[in-house]
């Protein structure tokens, strides 16, 4: 078993991923039904990661409206861990190649300083153009996303195909 793939299943990369997961779904039937027996329900996805017959569950689709109308899909409460110990692995291998100026979802980043840096750019240009592309992530290539993926991930065992064990979901 491969170096990388090992530590998104180590114990305590899942208690690390059960935390986050928690943050902000305390009170929630989804993660209470999980925290209700957790040492098993970590123990079980330990055994299904190390074993590569984990799947994920199936995805709850709704519609928000805010500014705009958009499909969100959200994944099952026990992913969301899975996810989580996957990002707590990976997030440093990728965050070498991000550039400056993005910064959504990456420690020291966020909202806010993404405002700052957007109100700096505007003082100093006159125009902008603001654009949004129509179901990018649906449209994602996944065969070049793999690829890319396999390229900066050093460890094959994290892109496994058999049974895959981590993978990408659209909603096609």
């Amino acid at each position: 078993m491969g170096e990388v793939y090992a530590k998104i299943y180590d114990w305590e990369n899942l208690r690390l991923a059960h935390h986050k997961a928690s943050r902000g779904k305390r009170g929630k039937r989804a993660a209470a039904v999980f925290e209700y027996n957790l040492a098993d329900r970590l123990l079980e996805l330990e055994q299904e990661l190390s074993t590569r017959t984990y799947q994920p569950g199936a995805y709850h689709s709704f519609y928000i409206h805010e500014p705009k109308r958009r499909l969100i899909s959200a994944a099952p409460f026990r992913d969301r861990v899975v996810h989580h110990a996957l990002c707590n692995v990976t997030e440093p291998i990728f965050e070498r190649s991000f550039i400056h100026d993005s910064y959504a979802n990456r420690v020291g980043k966020g909202t806010h300083r993404a405002l700052d840096r957007a109100q700096a750019f505007a003082r100093r240009f006159r125009y902008v153009l603001q654009c949004d592309v129509e179901q990018f992530f649906p449209a994602i290539d996944h065969q070049v996303l793999r690829a890319t993926l396999a390229r900066k991930v050093p460890d094959p065992d994290v892109l496994f195909k058999e049974r895959r064990a981590i993978h990408v979901r659209t909603n096609r």
